[in-house]
C-alpha cells in the first residue's frame, strides 16, 4: 500500500513599513507560530533499515527548545509491527526535550523495516512537564490508564509505555479528552493484548502538560468504518491555529489493528498543522474497524 501524502503549508510573509514621523522602519512579521508557541517546527530521526525484531529512533529538540508532543511512523512492515514504547523524556518537574520511539515485531517478519520518530518543539512554554502514571501490571488481556495534567495545566501531547508483553500487545486508544470548544487536561491510553499472553504486563500513560496556550483545542476526524486491511484519517487544524500534538483511536480493532504512522506535518523551518493517522490489521480480520484522528491545536 502506498505512503499518504504529507502536506505542507506557510509562505514566506512579506515585510511591512511603518513610517514614524521622518523615520521609516522596517517591522518584521510575525512567524507562522508567533505569540502562542514561538519557535514551533517538527524533526525527525530513523533507525536503521533492518530486519531485527526490535528497533527504535529518538527524536532530539535542538538545543534550547522544548517537547510539545511526538509522533512516529513504521515503514515497510504493513501492520506486523506494534510500538512498544513513545516514551517522552522529562519528569513532573522537568520540561521534556526528546522522545523515543520503539517497535517490536509482533510475529516473525522477515522483511527489512524501520521506524521513525518525530518531535514537535518550540521556544520553551511556561510550566511545561510530563506527568506518568502506570496501571498494574497482570495478565489481563485489556489494559488502560489515564494520565491527567496539574491543576491549571492543559495537555499539549501525549504518550506511552508498555512493560513485559515484548511485542505482543498493541495501543488501541491514545485518546485526549478536549474537544473543538474545550482544551485537553488528561489522555486515556488503552491496549489489547494482539496475541495470548501469559505473563503480567503493564501500561504506562504519559501527559505533556504546559500552563494553558491561548486558544487550545482538540479537532476530530474519523475515517470511514468497514473491514479493509488498511484505514487513515488526517485531523487539520483550523486556519489560524498549528497542531501542537494529537492522538488517535482505533474503533471496534481490539487488538486486530496496528497503528502505523501517526505523522504531524511540516519540517524543521514550518511549524505543523495537521496530523494524519495510518492503521493496518495485524492479521485478517473480518469486522468492521474504523480510526480517528485527533489533532490539539493553539492560536497562532
Amino acid at each position: 500500500m502506498s505512503d499518504q501524502t504529507r502536506f505542507r503549508r506557510f509562505g514566506a510573509p512579506a515585510f511591512v513599513f511603518v513610517l514614524v514621523g521622518a523615520f521609516v522602519g522596517v517591522v518584521a512579521p510575525a512567524s507562522p507560530a508567533s505569540a502562542a508557541v514561538p519557535g514551533l517546527m517538527r524533526i525527525s530521526a530513523t533507525s536503521t533499515l533492518t530486519s531485527n525484531n526490535y528497533q527504535s529512533a529518538t527524536a532530539v529538540c535542538p538545543v534550547g527548545k522544548v517537547l510539545l508532543s511526538g509522533g512516529y511512523e513504521i515503514v515497510g512492515a504493513s501492520g506486523e509491527v506494534t510500538i512498544d514504547d513513545f516514551r517522552p523524556n522529562g519528569g513532573p518537574t522537568t520540561a521534556p526535550t526528546a522522545i523515543t520511539v520503539g517497535a517490536y515485531e509482533v510475529d516473525e517478519f522477515p522483511d527489512v523495516w524501520m521506524v521513525q520518530a518525530f518531535a514537535v518543539c518550540a521556544n520553551p512554554v511556561a510550566g511545561l512537564v510530563r506527568v506518568s502514571v502506570t496501571n498494574g501490571g497482570d495478565s489481563s488481556d485489556v489494559h488502560s490508564t489515564i494520565a491527567t495534567c496539574p491543576t491549571g495545566k492543559q495537555l499539549t501531547g501525549a504518550g506511552f509505555e508498555m512493560q513485559e508483553v515484548v511485542g505482543k500487545a498493541m495501543v488501541d486508544d491514545l485518546r485526549a479528552n478536549g474537544t473543538s470548544i474545550t482544551a485537553p487536561t488528561a489522555v486515556d491510553v488503552r491496549a489489547y493484548e494482539a496475541d495470548p499472553f501469559s505473563g503480567p504486563w503493564s501500561l504506562t500513560a504519559y501527559a505533556i502538560c504546559a500552563n494553558p496556550l491561548p486558544g487550545l483545542v482538540q479537532i476530530t476526524m474519523s475515517s470511514t468504518g468497514g473491514s479493509d486491511d488498511f484505514r487513515s484519517a488526517t485531523a487539520n487544524c483550523p486556519a489560524s491555529k498549528v497542531l501542537v500534538g494529537g492522538g488517535y483511536e482505533v474503533r471496534e480493532g481490539f487488538g486486530e489493528v496496528a497503528v502505523d504512522d501517526f505523522t504531524p506535518n511540516g519540517g524543521p523551518a514550518t511549524g505543523p498543522s495537521s496530523i494524519i493517522t495510518g492503521a493496518f490489521e495485524e492479521d485478517p480480520y473480518s469486522n468492521d474497524w474504523s480510526i480517528r484522528s485527533y489533532a490539539i491545536c493553539a492560536t497562532m
